[in-house]
């Protein structure tokens, strides 16, 4: 006897799949390392925005007689090689930082998330080619592929920013594939198909819904790795150009003047390591409560 699909029933299968997204919100934020790294970066966020209210210098405002000072007189963190406030500066270079992060994962999201529903979901000529661009793109380091890009079409944080958003599209095409090809099998996508919903509707209202939490994982370990990318980039000049201050720029500068003052070099250094230890930590509690489905061991 033939077992047949009740439509009705079938579709009613994603509510359960969305108690389970916030059972796991629940146990991501019962966690308390993960609430203490999110009120860190809620706190990180805050004062890199509201930085030029909490100081009184401006951005590129100098003083040259004390320059490469030590902190102290009236500079919390001293002043850089052109007399700038380094605590102004960190502020801004943490805006710009995190600004090219998220730039760069957005433009990883919107290249990598579409094309691995569609491969995933209908596989083919599409999903075969889609897999070998993938892995030609894994194969390649991905900051020298980035600064491949950034010399052909020149400097700057927008075009750095896009360039490394490129290498990190192939860890999001993966992940999203391998979702939608897991997921396209369920009874409801099934039961989708035969009561006639169009693929984009299947793929927005089903499969994209199911693949939200891997993407969100991927998320956060990505912004940490183009925070990397654009302070490397900036260090070689290729990234942010002045007057924009980036901690890539502010490292920089501090390295070609270390034989005069070495204090400048660790402020950025430590906000970028501070910055990428959140988010992969903010990943790991994230992949935990996935991966146990929301229920404490």
């Amino acid at each position: 006897m033939t077992a047949t699909i009740d439509p009705a029933r079938a579709t009613e299968a994603p509510p359960p799949r969305r108690r389970r997204r916030f059972r796991t919100a629940r146990m991501l934020l019962s966690e308390r390392r993960t609430r203490v790294v999110l009120v860190l970066l809620v706190v990180l966020v805050l004062a890199a925005v509201l930085g030029p209210l909490l100081t009184p210098y401006g951005e590129n405002q100098q003083d040259l007689m004390n320059r490469l000072q030590t902190p102290g007189g009236g500079h919390l963190l001293g002043t850089d090689s052109l007399g700038r406030d380094i605590l102004t500066l960190l502020f801004a270079g943490t805006r710009l930082s995190l600004l090219a992060g998220l730039l760069a994962v957005g433009t990883a999201v919107v290249l990598g998330v579409p094309a691995g529903l569609l491969a995933g979901y209908r596989g083919g000529a599409f999903g075969a080619i889609s897999n070998t661009v993938s892995d030609t793109l894994l194969s390649l380091p991905p900051l020298i592929l980035a600064l491949a890009i950034v010399g052909a079409y020149g400097g700057g944080v927008v075009p750095a920013m896009l360039a490394v958003g490129v290498t990190l599209a192939p860890r999001f095409y993966r992940v999203t594939r391998g979702v939608a090809a897991s997921v396209s099998k369920d009874s409801f996508v099934e039961a989708a198909r035969s009561i006639g919903c169009t693929t984009p509707r299947i793929l927005g209202r089903h499969v994209f819904a199911n693949a939200v939490a891997p993407i969100l994982v991927q998320v956060t370990f990505s912004i940490g790795l183009a925070i990397i990318a654009e302070a490397s980039l900036s260090f070689l000049g290729l990234g942010a150009q002045p007057p924009a201050v980036s901690l890539g720029t502010m490292a920089r500068d501090a390295f070609t003047h270390i034989r005069e003052l070495a204090f400048p070099i660790f402020p950025p250094c430590i906000v970028i390591a501070v910055i990428v230890f959140l988010f992969s930590s903010l990943g790991d509690g994230l992949r935990d409560a996935i991966v146990s489905g929301g229920r404490r061991s």
